[in-house]
């Protein structure tokens, strides 16, 4: 089977269309995979799809036979080194997991345009865009400004570890990325600077309380205030 130059064109054309939907909205937070990459990605699956199930007609024959699907997979598999490129660790959180996502996903929209399922294309269109605009006011207020919590102790020497921190926040231990000890020469306390990811406003002020509850600690006070 041949496709007609016209019909081509126009899956191309959708692909472009719906790539750059998705890559607009990543656009908007000034990520780097934005635009442009999102629409070349969708066109790029688009043509290999288109390719892989039409570009060798005039070699089938009794004993040839093609399998388009390997392409799609291998399509599928291949862009994961575009995501990878768009994930990045700051401030000991990874960044970018949600933009690689979106350029895997466009690379299967590609793919249903190439292969002429306008409807599964559109659709899957429709579905990323909810889920990446409409759903992150949600997943915002349900975080609840996470973010990077560090504190400043005055306690007792030698008395500070991470089995306190345990004992005392119990599964929250688990977001603390670093405690520093400092010894005070000639003095009975020592300086404890604790930095925990991942906390909110509420956890703060339960981690706060619970440190503050402890009777070798003189003194806890959140950095910056």
């Amino acid at each position: 089977m041949v496709l007609p130059q016209w019909e081509i064109i126009l899956r191309l054309v959708v692909a472009a269309f719906l790539g750059s939907l998705i890559g607009l909205e990543r656009e908007r937070l000034g990520w780097a995979a934005g635009l442009r990459t999102h629409m070349l990605v969708c066109v790029g699956a688009c043509l290999m799809m288109i390719v892989s199930a039409y570009g060798f007609s005039t070699t089938l024959g009794a004993h040839v036979v093609l399998d388009p699907s390997r392409v799609a997979a291998q399509v599928v598999s291949g862009i994961g080194f575009l995501g990878a490129g768009s994930i990045i660790l700051r401030n000991e959180a990874v960044k970018g997991l949600t933009t690689a996502a979106s350029v895997w996903a466009v690379a299967g929209v590609g793919l249903a345009s190439g292969g002429g399922l306008y409807t599964a294309a559109v659709a899957a269109t429709v579905i990323i865009l909810v889920i990446l605009a409409g759903l992150k006011p949600l997943e915002e207020r349900l975080v609840g400004g996470r973010g990077l919590l560090e504190l400043s102790l005055e306690a007792s020497s030698g008395t500070v570890s991470v089995g306190l921190l345990q004992q005392a926040l119990g599964g929250r231990a688990a977001r603390v990325r670093q405690l520093v000890v400092r010894s005070r020469e000639g003095d009975a306390s020592e300086a404890v600077t604790v930095i925990m990811t991942r906390v909110s406003p509420k956890d703060t002020e339960n981690i706060v309380q619970k440190l503050a509850a402890l009777p070798s600690i003189q003194r806890v006070q959140v950095a910056g205030k």
